[in-house]
């Protein structure tokens, strides 16, 4: 079974790699000195802090596994080379809900890149599913918890 893809753009790419960085060198080292201090302090089969401190260095390592993951199937989306015409992942993409009459703007990325609250949403949510290799001028239909929405599009970039 091939692995799946990790979706990512440059930023995201970047964003990944400093933090895989970020855990090897700084992180992994601060986790050893507190595991070294717990250990100086005796008796391990009572020590909060000695266990505390192998569970935050087991987290460490588990995301460091998955890191190195999703690094090794990244597929790098090149955002100049994007078809402007219709939506692609990394395309800014100016929307209109229908009902409310609010216009909202999404970057749509993969999913790991995917921060809602940013305004970036996955290709794979129902909205961005929905918007992907539509134009400009197209209406979509998202189910939603309320019902249906219509999102027009009103701008790619």
């Amino acid at each position: 079974m091939s692995e799946k893809k990790t979706i990512l753009t440059y930023d995201g790419l970047k964003r990944l790699e400093e933090e895989l960085q970020d855990l090897k060198v700084v992180k992994r080292k601060e986790v050893a000195d507190k595991i070294k201090e717990a250990r100086g302090q005796g008796d391990l089969s009572e020590n909060a802090e000695y266990d505390a401190a192998k569970d935050e260095q087991a987290e460490i390592e588990a995301r460091i596994a998955l890191l190195e993951k999703k690094l090794r199937s990244a597929e790098v989306i090149d955002e100049e080379e994007l078809d402007q015409s219709s939506i692609n992942i990394g395309s800014r993409v100016k929307v209109l809900d229908v009902e409310l009459d609010e216009t909202d703007i999404y970057l749509i990325v993969g999913s790991t890149e995917a921060d809602p609250l940013q305004g970036r949403i996955s290709n794979e949510s129902p909205l961005g599913a929905a918007l992907l290799r539509q134009k400009v001028g197209e209406t979509v239909f998202v189910e939603a918890p309320d019902g249906m929405i219509e999102y027009k599009i009103m701008e790619i970039a």
